[in-house]
Formats: structure tokens, C-alpha cells, sequence
């Protein structure tokens, strides 16, 4: 696994590689939205799981999701009280979504604004990415550079010590037309 500068990690992500970033939660595997097919099978991860997309901030996220007036006046509410974190939200794709990203329900997108430092400052130049933690498909997360590389030599990752987030992933609440349903409890407990 060729560890890499910030600067060549970005390349890597432009040129089309999957690459890996530590987070707020645990270590992400990421690709561009278009190319998320290569994190499908590098992590051998069935069609029926979606992929994060993950930006920098939540103004580099709204283009990709499509509502009323009313939901996302409730969406940008939750962004502002949870985000940056470890909350990501499940909402109505708009056609900027790539289908590749959820491939059996591409009408839907999770999207999310992590809180670490690290990560914003590769999504603030690569844009939104398509990610998910770094593992094969349903082993536990990676939590170490050493891990990652074992299990995926061909990733490109950061020159880094430290990749280390709470260990734990984000909560996952979808939009429901008027409520939130929890899909997976994480970090953050979404107060509905």
C-alpha cells in the first residue's frame, strides 16, 4: 500500500484510485462519486449496500439531494445542530447522484460532513467523495495503517502515524417524508 503526501493522495483520487483517510469515526476507503464501483469491489461489498457521500461541508452536499421546502428546512436544521460528525443522513437523491453510488436504490443518498480536520481538508479538494470504512465487506472496520495495508496493498493512504477515530461508525437516520428512522446507531444519538 504506497503511503502517500495529502497533495499525491488527491491526485490519486482524480486520476480515478481508490484511496483511504482516516475520519472522525474509523479509516474510509474513497473514490469519486462516478467511480464508486471500484469501492464496490475492492471491499467485495454486495450491490444492496449504498455508499457515503462525504464532503467538506454540508454546502458541497445539498446539490446532490432534492426536496421541499419544508424537509429541507428540517435537513438543514439537523446538519447545522450534528455536522461536522458522525451522522450521516439518508435522504432523496437528486440526478447529480451517479447510480453506481446505490445501485438498487439509487433514489436514495447517504451523505455526511465528518469532523475530522484531515479528511475535510481532502474532501475541500477532491469534492464530495463516494466512501465507506475500510474492510472488507462484513469484516470489523480497520482501525491501523498496518491493517489497511494488509488488506488492501493496492490503496493509496496518507504518510500519517495516526488514523485512529473513536472506532465507531456514524449513526445512519433516513428521511422518511416526515420523520427519521435510525438504520444503524453510531456515534451520534439523533435527537427526533
Amino acid at each position: 500500500m504506497p503511503q502517500v503526501s495529502i497533495a499525491d493522495l488527491v491526485a490519486g483520487v482524480r486520476a480515478g484510485c481508490v484511496v483511504s483517510f482516516p475520519t472522525d469515526t474509523v479509516p474510509a476507503l474513497a473514490a469519486l462519486p462516478e467511480r464508486a464501483d471500484l469501492i464496490f469491489a475492492t471491499k467485495q461489498r454486495s450491490q444492496d449496500k449504498p455508499l457515503i457521500l462525504m464532503g467538506a461541508k454540508a454546502e458541497d452536499l445539498w446539490d446532490y439531494v432534492v426536496g421541499t421546502e419544508a424537509e429541507w428546512r428540517v435537513w438543514q436544521q439537523v446538519a447545522a445542530q450534528y455536522w461536522a460528525g458522525a451522522l450521516t443522513l439518508v435522504l432523496p437523491a437528486s440526478d447529480r447522484v451517479p447510480k453506481v453510488m446505490n445501485p438498487t436504490d439509487p433514489t436514495t443518498i447517504g451523505v455526511r460532513v465528518p469532523q475530522s480536520a484531515i479528511a475535510r481538508e481532502i474532501l475541500a479538494q477532491t469534492g464530495p467523495l463516494a466512501t465507506t470504512s475500510a474492510n472488507l465487506s462484513g469484516q470489523p472496520p480497520l482501525e491501523t495503517l498496518t491493517e489497511i495495508a494488509a488488506q488492501f496493498p493496492d490503496v493509496l493512504t496518507l504518510q500519517i502515524s495516526d488514523v485512529s477515530g473513536i472506532g465507531v461508525p456514524s449513526t445512519v437516520a433516513k428521511w422518511m417524508g416526515s420523520d427519521w428512522v435510525i438504520l444503524r446507531q453510531g456515534a451520534v444519538v439523533l435527537e427526533i
